[in-house]
């Protein structure tokens, strides 16, 4: 396959970081996103760090000009929420839907032009599996990740016709410090607050035994190359089994199996 131009949104740590040095080292020219790549600690050699911030709609437009025409776009720019929805100011969650949802959505909409005018790219929405196994306490996280794939699968018929494919890919749980960034909000005297720190323990024991980023960047890279890749894809936390069971278990049934993962009893209403 000849060299592809790659955008690869928070291309510094973690999935993105591993995502960028798969695509280099398979021949293609890739961008890296940051808030500020003047500060990039440890670039990755063959990567082009661009300034993007998701929070800030016109930083999409700016990025999409530097990189000029881009071939794929790896939307994996994120952020991480924890906490009780009656703790979370509707500040916090504005802000979270901002960065993980409406940033993407506009880089996105910065490249598409250029793309189906060429008649040909591909664009990756990075979820999570929280989106379709939603625990308590990670509500508005999840919420996003099920935005996010409901973009890129209804999108993806929408811009087949110009040669642009939309893939959906879900990470389970994965061992790359996120939890050590991730912003909580629960009250010092929250009714939930027990219930929180149980899910916290666990949530860090799984995080801990999670798949590498290097695995999960390995399915991202291989479903963009792909000449038909599909529309979903998902890797970690025995995603076969857990698909399968999605699909023949009441509902209920999976929503009791994906907070016990998490520590927590179930609970009869």
């Amino acid at each position: 396959m000849s060299s592809q131009t790659v955008l690869v949104t928070g291309a510094t740590s973690g999935i993105g970081a591993e995502v960028a040095r798969q695509f280099v080292a398979r021949g293609h020219r890739v961008y890296g996103t940051t808030r500020n790549p003047d500060t990039v600690q440890r670039p990755i050699p063959g990567v082009t760090y661009v300034r993007l911030d998701n929070a800030d709609y016109d930083s999409a437009t700016a990025c999409a000009d530097l990189a000029g025409p881009v071939d794929i776009l790896v939307n994996n720019a994120g952020e991480s929420q924890a906490g009780a929805l009656e703790d979370t100011s509707m500040q916090a969650i504005e802000d979270l839907f901002r960065v993980n949802v409406f940033g993407p959505i506009a880089l996105t909409k910065a490249v598409l032009p250029g793309m189906r005018e060429r008649r040909r790219g591909t664009v990756v929405m990075v979820g999570s599996m929280l989106s379709s196994f939603p625990v308590a306490f990670r509500s508005n996280y999840a919420a996003t990740k099920s935005a996010l794939k409901a973009f890129a699968l209804a999108t993806r018929r929408e811009v087949a016709p110009y040669g642009i494919r939309m893939i959906s890919v879900e990470p389970g749980t994965i061992a790359t410090g996120i939890g050590d960034r991730r912003s909580i909000h629960v009250g010092e005297k929250s009714p939930y607050r027990a219930e929180y720190e149980t899910l916290a323990a666990a949530t860090r024991r799984n995080e801990d035994a999670g798949i590498s980023a290097e695995d999960m960047a390995t399915q991202i890279v291989d479903a963009a190359l792909a000449e038909h890749p599909k529309p979903f894809y998902a890797r970690g936390n025995q995603a076969g089994v857990v698909f399968f069971l999605r699909r023949l278990a009441p509902r209920q049934l999976i929503l009791d199996m994906t907070a016990r993962k998490h520590g927590l009893p179930k609970v009869k209403i």
